[in-house]
Formats: C-alpha cells, sequence, structure tokens
C-alpha cells in the first residue's frame, strides 16, 4: 500500500488549504482512510476518516465543522478540506489506511507539513 500525501504549506491564520492523499497499491475493500496530525511535543492525534464502502466520515471533536473529509473514488484520492486555520492546527498531516479485513493493520504515507503564521 502507497500513500502520497501533498497540500500542505504555510498559510496566514484564518486561511484555508486542502490536503491530498493518493492510495494505491491494495485490492481489498473493508478499509477506513483518512487524516491524523502531530503538533509539535505532542502525540499524533486522529482528525477525520472516511469508509468510503458505506460512505460514512468520521471526525474529532476538535473539528468544529472547519474540516471535510471527501474523496474521488476513480482517483483513489482523499481529500480534506480545512477553513479558518489557526497556531493550533500546526502539524505534519499523515494520511492513513486502516485495513479492517484481513487485518487490522495500519498504512501511513509520508507526513506533509502545515504552518499557520499569525
Amino acid at each position: 500500500v502507497q500513500l502520497q500525501a501533498s497540500g500542505g504549506g504555510l498559510v496566514q491564520a484564518g486561511g484555508s488549504l486542502r490536503l491530498s492523499c493518493a492510495a494505491s497499491g491494495f485490492t481489498f475493500d473493508d478499509y477506513t482512510i483518512g487524516w491524523f496530525r502531530q503538533a509539535p511535543g505532542k502525540e499524533r492525534e486522529g482528525v477525520a476518516s472516511l469508509k468510503i464502502s458505506e460512505r460514512k466520515t468520521y471526525y474529532a471533536d476538535f473539528v468544529k465543522g472547519r474540516f471535510i473529509i471527501s474523496s474521488d473514488n476513480a482517483k483513489n484520492t482523499v481529500y480534506m478540506q480545512i477553513w479558518n486555520l489557526n497556531a493550533e492546527d500546526t502539524a505534519v498531516y499523515y494520511c492513513n489506511l486502516h485495513q479492517l479485513w484481513p487485518g487490522p493493520k495500519d498504512y501511513w504515507g509520508r507526513g506533509t507539513l502545515v504552518t499557520v503564521s499569525s
């Protein structure tokens, strides 16, 4: 399984951006795919995920409507749109594929850094 994340960068507080995660190299269909983030000095935390087979989305409580996860199944790509960024959103964002069956097993992409300037 390969996960290629992109879309991070430097953005001003209040701005927005869209992260992308292109997934490839697998044939199983019982999985969730989404995003974690790790801020400096903090543990990695889940942000949002999507179970494509059931078209269900899951969000962390802190998202508060500012994050939307979506997918383009034809491109095997998952997106996360983020609005109204603030300094607390500064983190490395990691794409995660959680294989449910056979599994469970986690796959990680290389992170993409999001830096929010005030």
